[in-house]
């Protein structure tokens, strides 16, 4: 009997829908005076700068580890990120980066094991739809920080 494999995303679209989210967070960075991206929190959940450094922390290293590079400790520390526009910055250069390294990633790659930051275990698509899903889960922090702002967060839709 023979197996016949769907392919349910092609590698494009992923990166697709990861950089459309990546570019509906960036208008959610965007969005935030300087001071209350760096400040403002509700019930003690951290600043959105502080979520967005995690981003930042878990895609290009991510996939550095991904694609053989060394093993790190997740660190989302990024102390010379103090300012809205060095965020901004930062952000843009991934997300070049992040298209870069994917190309790298071979088609057929995406079922392999790996085991990222030396502690998340699963296939090198369970990892990139966490990255993708963990950025969802705490852009919602945003929307509602800029909504107790008074300040319209851009629609989801858009990316």
């Amino acid at each position: 009997m023979e197996t016949i494999l769907a392919n349910v995303v092609s590698p494009e679209a992923l990166l697709t829908v990861w950089q459309g989210n990546r570019r509906l967070t960036r208008r959610v960075i965007e969005a935030f005076p300087e001071k209350d991206l760096f400040e403002f929190s509700i019930g003690g959940m951290r600043t959105f700068s502080e979520l967005s450094k995690e981003f930042l922390a878990i895609a290009v290293p991510g996939l550095n580890e991904i694609l053989g590079g060394e093993a790190k400790e997740f660190n989302d520390e990024f102390s010379n990120i103090t300012t809205k526009e060095q965020l901004l910055n930062f952000w843009d250069d991934s997300t070049a980066e992040i298209d870069m390294l994917w190309e790298k990633i071979p088609a057929d790659g995406f079922q392999n094991k790996v085991n990222l930051f030396g502690q998340y275990e699963g296939t090198v698509f369970e990892q990139i739809t966490y990255f993708i899903e963990n950025e969802i889960h705490h852009r919602g922090q945003g929307y509602v920080y800029l909504r107790a702002l008074g300040i319209q967060p851009p629609f989801f839709w858009e990316r």
